[in-house]
């Protein structure tokens, strides 16, 4: 059975990566960091892959202009 990890984890790890990212790199990064089996959830999704959750963080205004592509703030991330 594979794990379900929460979206804020992947904020984090963008915030602990630095730099900027493609929604491609970023993909790339969270599979090798989290592993490429592992489901991802959020507050109103689950079951989600890496390149679903990068869609729906986009979609939701979770990432904020970076040179060369996009990162997140501290602030985007919900606290609970």
């Amino acid at each position: 059975m594979s794990s379900s990890i929460h979206g804020h984890a992947v904020m984090h790890f963008m915030l602990e990566h630095g730099g900027s990212f493609t929604k491609q790199s970023l993909c790339d990064a969270v599979e090798q960091h989290f592993g490429p089996d592992v489901r991802f959830h959020t507050c109103s999704a689950e079951g989600l892959t890496a390149a679903q959750l990068i869609d729906l963080l986009e979609s939701k205004g979770k990432f904020v202009p970076a040179e060369n592509g996009f990162n997140t703030e501290a602030a985007k991330i919900c606290q609970h």
